[in-house]
This record gives C-alpha cells, sequence and structure tokens, in this order.
C-alpha cells in the first residue's frame, strides 16, 4: 500500500515538470535555430538543411523575393516554403522534388498574374 502512494506523490511532483517541457518543445513547436527532423516539428513549418550533411534545424518561412522551395518530399528543405499568402515560383516537376533542386523566388499571386 506504500508504494502506490509513493507513486502517486512522484506523479503529481512530475506532471508541472513534464508540461512544461512540452511547451518549451522538446518533440514539436519547436523554434527557429532548434534541431529537427521534420517540418511538422517546427513552429513555423520549415524544417531546413544548408546540405545534406549538415543538421536540419527549424527555420522562418521564405518572404516575399527570398528563394523557397515549392514542397519538400521529405519533409526537410534546403529553402523554406513561402509564407502565407505567397507563392513560390518554381519548376514544380517530380524530378525536382525529388532531388530537392526545385528552387524559386516567393511572389504575391496577385502581383505576379497582373505581369
Amino acid at each position: 500500500k506504500v508504494l502506490p502512494a509513493c507513486l502517486l506523490l512522484a506523479l503529481l511532483l512530475l506532471a508541472p515538470a513534464l508540461s512544461a517541457e512540452h511547451e518549451r518543445g522538446l518533440i514539436i513547436n519547436l523554434e527557429a535555430g532548434e534541431l529537427c527532423l521534420q517540418s511538422a516539428q517546427c513552429k513555423s513549418g520549415c524544417c531546413r538543411r544548408d546540405s545534406g550533411l549538415s543538421l536540419a534545424r527549424c527555420a522562418p518561412k521564405a518572404a516575399e523575393f527570398q528563394e523557397c522551395s515549392p514542397k519538400s518530399i521529405y519533409g526537410v528543405y534546403y529553402k523554406c516554403p513561402c509564407e502565407r499568402g505567397l507563392t513560390c515560383d518554381a519548376d514544380k516537376s517530380i524530378v525536382g522534388s525529388i532531388t530537392n533542386s526545385n528552387f524559386g523566388v516567393c511572389v504575391d499571386p496577385q502581383d505576379y498574374s497582373r505581369r
């Protein structure tokens, strides 16, 4: 009967610590600059790496006129996708997605359609 009481006490003491770690983002909800494996882990929705050998880190999405990737089938980018409301003007072929070389530039679709 003593063990369950100790177990209950331990759980009560650990619960606030575990929830604080979750808010901070150990696995999801990661801030820019934190190590990641998938874009879904990042607050920004972009997990990017500089090269095939570098570690991936969360990064902000690309702003207007910045380089971008339209889509990554791997969940990690070399160039982040565009911020909301912008479109990545790039080659959207499957070959570009597989080789992760389909980079473009973020544009406002309303401005772009007027050209």
